[in-house]
């Protein structure tokens, strides 16, 4: 007989792409994985994996049990919420958020959530990808990738452009544009929680500047007040501008990110008090963005 937890870790697979990954989203052992799913394709008498390096793919059986797998997954979550409803009902929506979302608009989201508890905790994005996936948060803000699991449904909330960030009274802040050559002798400010910081590295090192660092952080609230305090420049998203700096394009330095809430699947096809909260907090955060945007009078 197929349990529950056979379908899990066949799902798991699927969404992630190899039995590593799937191993680590789910919290087990890849040789227990693998071994997993070896005594299901036993059970069904059909293999459902071509195992094929680095990526595994499935076969004609695996395609026939997905939407089934997926379906029965379903139920399940749709039962336990029908025998759920005795329990407490203000249970804490638990939110994942990226260090680098800005701060501002989530303490200004949280501030229009309402009465329900919420709980917001701090994690990588891959790390928040885990636990949203094995149902230990609610959703998560993350940068979007352009791939990303099957079993994650997104929200998108607002697009980023990448700038340079320097101090309001800089020589450089007026420009439109700025070119890495002029910045051979500017001090830096590194945001280690930066999306792109491997990116920024390679663009000042093909062009011959390696700048010297006065602060490394993974605070971005630090490294932007120490920007406004004129001990270095960084490069960051438009959002993490505030009073004392300003933002300066980057030539052929394109990078932009995609800022969303990431969902379950599963849960947020089946509707219910879990579609209601996540888009009222994806609603709260798009309301505050909004508001950000209009000109003051």
């Amino acid at each position: 007989m197929i349990t529950r937890q056979q379908l899990r870790q066949f799902l798991a697979v699927v969404d992630c792409g190899t039995f590593t990954r799937a191993a680590e989203s789910i919290g087990v052992t890849q040789p227990s994985l693998s071994s997993a799913i070896r005594e299901l394709e036993n059970d069904l008498g059909a293999t459902l994996f071509d195992r094929q390096r680095p990526y595994v793919r499935l076969t004609s059986a695996g395609n026939r049990l997905l939407p089934v797998a997926r379906r029965i997954t379903q139920e399940f979550l749709r039962a336990e919420r029908e025998t759920s409803r005795s329990t407490p009902p203000h249970r804490p929506y638990i939110v994942g958020t990226i260090p680098s979302f800005p701060t501002a608009l989530l303490a200004a989201a949280c501030r229009n959530w309402g009465s329900h508890p919420l709980t917001v905790i701090e994690r990588n994005g891959d790390r928040l990808r885990k636990e949203l996936m094995k149902g230990q948060i609610d959703a998560a803000i993350v940068v979007r990738k352009l791939s990303e699991p099957d079993s994650l449904h997104f929200i998108d909330l607002f697009e980023d452009h990448y700038l340079m960030i320097l101090p309001a009274d800089h020589l450089l802040a007026g420009r439109q544009e700025i070119d890495a050559s002029e910045l051979g002798n500017e001090v830096m400010i590194a945001r280690r929680s930066c999306e792109v910081l491997s990116d920024t590295s390679d663009h000042f090192t093909l062009r011959g500047i390696r700048p010297r660092f006065s602060f490394k952080s993974l605070n971005d609230d630090r490294a932007i007040a120490l920007v406004a305090a004129g001990l270095g420049i960084t490069l960051g998203p438009a959002s993490l501008l505030r009073d004392g700096v300003v933002g300066v394009r980057l030539v052929d330095f394109p990078a932009r990110r995609q800022l969303s809430l990431a969902v379950r699947r599963d849960d947020f096809d089946l509707g219910g008090d879990y579609v209601a909260s996540s888009n009222r907090l994806a609603d709260c955060f798009k309301q505050t963005i909004e508001s950000a945007r209009e000109p003051s009078t």
